[in-house]
C-alpha cells in the first residue's frame, strides 16, 4: 500500500497494526529532528522518545484527504512537541512541586492511554487513571501554559496550524507548499499575523497573547477561528486553481 491507501485505511478502521506500521515508515524523521535538538541539555534518547511520541499522535490526526505530504505535516508537529517539551522542563522549575508531579503524572498517563487507545484521552479519563479529580487535572495544565501548534480551533473541521504554518527549518517541506503557505499569510492584516506569531510560533497563550495586543482573551479566541479559517480557505483554493 501507498501512503494514502494506508492513512485512509487506519482512518476507517482505526486498526492499531496499520498505525504502527506508517510510524515505523517515519521514524527516520523523529530520529532526524531529535538529533537536531541535542546539545541543549537534554540526552538524545529522551528527545527521540517526545519525537517518537509526536510521531504517533501525529499518524491519529492526520487526514491524506486534505492534501497535504504528512512529510509536511509532521516535521513541525514533531518539532512543536519538542519546544514544548524543553518548555516544560523550564517551566516545572517554577511550578509549585505538587502542581510539578501532578503534571509529569498527566504526562505519562496521557501517553499511556494514547497508545492502548489510539486516541488522545479526554481531562476526565486521564483523571480517573490517577485516581484525581478532572479540575486538578485542568488546573495542572493550564499552570504550565504550554500551548501546542497541533490544537485545532474549533469551527476549522479538525485542521490544525501545523497543517497551514510552515516550518522555518524544515528539511522536508516541499517548496510548493511553502510558497502557498506564505501566499496565505500574506492575506493577513498585521494584527492577525502578529496574533499568528504570538499564539504558534512563540506559543503564547491566549491570556499572554491578549496582554500583547491589548484585547481580551475572548478577541483573541475569535480571531484564531477566523484566521484559521480564512487560511483553509485560501489555500484549498490555490490547490485547485
Amino acid at each position: 500500500m501507498n501512503d494514502e491507501e494506508l492513512f485512509a485505511k487506519y482512518r476507517e478502521t482505526g486498526d492499531i497494526a496499520v498505525r504502527n506500521q506508517i510510524v515505523e515508515k517515519y521514524l527516520y524523521v523523529a530520529s532526524v529532528l531529535a538529533k537536531k535538538f541535542v546539545g541543549r541539555g537534554v540526552e538524545y534518547d529522551d528527545l527521540y522518545q517526545v519525537a517518537s511520541l509526536a510521531l504517533i499522535k501525529g499518524v491519529s490526526r492526520f487526514d491524506e484527504r486534505k492534501g497535504l505530504q504528512f512529510s509536511t505535516f509532521i516535521t513541525p508537529t514533531i518539532t512543536g512537541e519538542i519546544k514544548n517539551y524543553f518548555r516544560d522542563r523550564s517551566r516545572l522549575v517554577h511550578l509549585p512541586r505538587k502542581v510539578s508531579e501532578l503534571r509529569v503524572q498527566v504526562k505519562r498517563a496521557q501517553e499511556d492511554l494514547f497508545a492502548k487507545t489510539g486516541k488522545k484521552p479526554t481531562a476526565k479519563e486521564i483523571a480517573e487513571q490517577l485516581g484525581v479529580s478532572e479540575e486538578e487535572v485542568l488546573r495542572c495544565v493550564e499552570a504550565g501554559g504550554v500551548v501546542s501548534l497541533d490544537n485545532s480551533a474549533e469551527g476549522t473541521d479538525g485542521m490544525s496550524f501545523h497543517e497551514v504554518l510552515p516550518a522555518a527549518d524544515d528539511v522536508f517541506e516541499d517548496v510548493e507548499n511553502r510558497d502557498a503557505v506564505n501566499a496565505a499569510l500574506a492575506t493577513l492584516s498585521e494584527a492577525e499575523r502578529a496574533l499568528v506569531r504570538y499564539r504558534f510560533k512563540e506559543e503564547l497563550s491566549q491570556v499572554e497573547t491578549a496582554a500583547r495586543m491589548n484585547v481580551s482573551q475572548m478577541n483573541v479566541s475569535r480571531m484564531e477561528r477566523k484566521i484559521l479559517q480564512k487560511l483553509k480557505e485560501t489555500l484549498m483554493k490555490s490547490m485547485v486553481e
